[in-house]
């Protein structure tokens, strides 16, 4: 399985609609759910929480968790389902999630973490992976990271993505632990040098090609996240820069697709916005971009926008499209 490129999973962000919008753009980047508490996955509506379409793929689902019995069943019904590959996060530093005991509080626990991880991998035959970060609170260390890596290794992980800044667990907002704590790329880049075997997939504050051009000169991946989000299109440039896809869509054709979807599952009860709110940055950086936004805002944002309002969009996508050629 390819993880060259990967979308990081974000809480309310890469959910099955959004997912499906990326795919339209890119065919090759590897796509992640967003984080599933064990306890959702198991005793919640699991049609909804666990569904994707089998155009999104392929597809890894996040799991959180610290049952090793519960995060092996996950694991088998994420097998059974048709996820690609299951991923345990250990990097998210949120009040909630360590409360419940998942995320990067249990990078304080490397022991446990190795039961679970050892348990996921008995009970399937997908990968299981890890989402860490470098460290913690006071604890940024070399040798502690790798003994952590070398225990999940020994589980039987031997996919690492990692987060190229410690978690700092009190005191800083899950936003602010996206920012404050420093970067520290080396730690990373020297995980793989003394790892060579296991695959190493770098992450963090990762927005231009070039900068992922040099990860992957050391990293087995890069995974990015907030700045595909904010512009989606930047998937083309990845496509072309890192995978020489040479006919990638336009945006006149992404949205084209798209309404298609959003008029089978607006027959199925879901609501415009829900999807339509994945594609505010489609123009980032583009002429029309206001517009775009404008129209979204208008039109397509409150809970009971009507399908009708879509069909118009096509008008200000097709501006958009001769405004911008004409420039270029």
């Amino acid at each position: 399985m390819k993880r060259t490129i990967s979308v990081a999973p974000m809480m309310d962000c890469t959910d099955r609609h959004d997912r499906f919008f990326l795919r339209l753009i890119s065919k090759n980047v590897m796509l992640y759910s967003e984080m599933v508490a064990t306890k959702s996955a198991l005793h919640g509506d699991r049609k909804k929480i666990l569904a994707f379409s089998p155009e999104e793929k392929p597809l890894a689902l996040q799991v959180g968790g610290s049952d090793k019995k519960e995060l092996a069943e996950v694991a088998k019904i994420a097998e059974d389902i048709g996820y690609d590959e299951i991923n345990i996060n250990l990097g998210c530093p949120s009040k909630k999630v360590q409360k419940n005991m998942f995320g990067a509080c249990l990078m304080k626990e490397p022991d446990l973490v190795a039961e679970c991880i050892n348990e996921m991998v008995k009970s399937c035959n997908i990968p299981v992976t890890a989402k860490t970060r470098i460290g913690f609170d006071k604890t940024e260390d070399f040798n502690y990271l790798n003994k952590f890596i070398l225990k999940m290794k020994e589980a039987g992980c031997k996919t690492f993505i990692i987060h190229a800044r410690k978690a700092i667990l009190n005191g800083l907002t899950p936003k602010q632990n996206l920012n404050i704590p420093k970067l520290n790329y080396e730690m990373v880049y020297n995980i793989k040098r003394e790892n060579p075997d296991l695959e190493i997939v770098i992450n963090g504050g990762i927005s231009k090609i070039q900068e992922i051009k040099n990860h992957l000169k050391i990293c087995n991946g890069v995974m990015i996240g907030r700045a595909i989000y904010q512009n989606p299109y930047f998937l083309v440039d990845i496509e072309r820069e890192i995978f020489n896809v040479k006919n990638s869509p336009t945006r006149e054709d992404i949205a084209t697709e798209l309404l298609k979807y959003l008029e089978k599952e607006v027959k199925l009860g879901t609501k415009v916005n829900h999807i339509m709110r994945h594609t505010v940055g489609l123009y980032h950086g583009q002429i029309g971009s206001k517009k775009w936004k404008r129209y979204l805002s208008e039109n397509m944002m409150a809970r009971d926008s009507d399908f009708q309002k879509v069909k118009h969009i096509m008008t200000i996508v097709q501006n958009n499209e001769k405004a911008n050629q004409t420039i270029a």
